[in-house]
């Protein structure tokens, strides 16, 4: 989302808009549009979409500050405007052809920091560290998992998104590395576990037809429209509401709330797989 020589066609902001197998509904109803509004206001100014980056990152930070000195309400409010920037960066690479690789891993890392900053200072004014640490962790689950069901449930039907080019400058090299480090462990773990459950779910069927049918089974809409509606922009949003009732704390145990369905959504695809194979028998 950076710009560089390396630039993608421009598409109309219209049709600019994320491919995802499933909708955020914040997203869909909410900050998608108040982000289109607001990329049609930066697209003539040329705005630079690291720029907005940087804006977010910044905003949430300061969020994060506010809400550790107890200004609920304050915080709150940063906070959903850290969303609409953070929506907006991507449209407006996307519709000005400026997509490249260190916008792509800038964007996610600034993400991971500003919500580690928050559940420190949700860890400090609820007193409850224990409590803020496991809804980080929560919070880092649901949105890995996100982003890879999302992206196998896209290759698997032959449509994975591309990587942008590389452009070789220092700063996509410093955080393609920090990507590696943190997230691509992380990428690994999942994609490793969801195969081995797929195998798991095929047993011994070698039968290329009936593997196919149960892969899509597998890779179903419901578990990742669950994700979808778990995802970051979500989260704040809640967060947000909490901050304003006076009830942070309420937050955590959302956050920690949302991994419980997970096991669920795991054998429901497990059995969508293997419903598939009887079917084609």
């Amino acid at each position: 989302m950076a710009a560089s020589s390396d630039r993608t066609p421009a598409e109309p902001l219209a049709h600019a808009e994320k491919d995802r197998p499933a909708r955020e509904l914040v997203i869909a109803y909410a900050f998608g549009p108040l982000a289109a509004l607001l990329v049609r206001v930066l697209l003539p100014l040329r705005v630079a979409p690291p720029a907005v980056v940087l804006a977010h990152f910044s905003v949430g930070l300061i969020a994060a500050v506010l809400l550790g000195a107890g200004a609920l309400a304050a915080a709150a409010v940063l906070l959903q405007v850290k969303t609409l920037l953070d929506n907006a960066d991507g449209l407006l690479a996307r519709a000005s052809g400026r997509v490249t690789l260190l916008g792509r891993y800038l964007d996610t890392e600034a993400d991971l920091m500003v919500n580690a900053t928050v559940f420190a200072a949700l860890a400090i004014v609820t007193e409850r560290p224990w409590l803020a640490l496991a809804g980080f962790l929560a919070s880092v689950l649901v949105l890995s998992l996100d982003f890879n069901l999302a992206e196998l449930h896209r290759e698997v039907r032959g449509r994975p998104t591309p990587l942008p080019a590389r452009s070789g400058g220092a700063g996509e090299r410093v955080v393609e590395g920090a990507y590696r480090v943190v997230f691509a462990p992380q990428d690994r773990l999942v994609r490793a576990l969801s195969q081995r459950r797929l195998e798991r779910a095929l047993g011994d069927e070698t039968d290329p037809v009936r593997v196919r049918q149960a892969t899509l089974a597998y890779h179903e809409r419901a578990t990742l429209a669950y994700l979808a509606n778990t995802g970051l922009s979500t989260q704040l949003a809640v967060l947000g509401a909490c901050l304003l009732l006076g009830a942070p704390g309420v937050f955590l145990w959302i956050a920690v709330a949302s991994v419980v369905p997970l096991p669920l959504l795991q054998l429901r695809r497990e059995r969508l797989a293997r419903r598939a194979l009887d079917g084609a028998a």
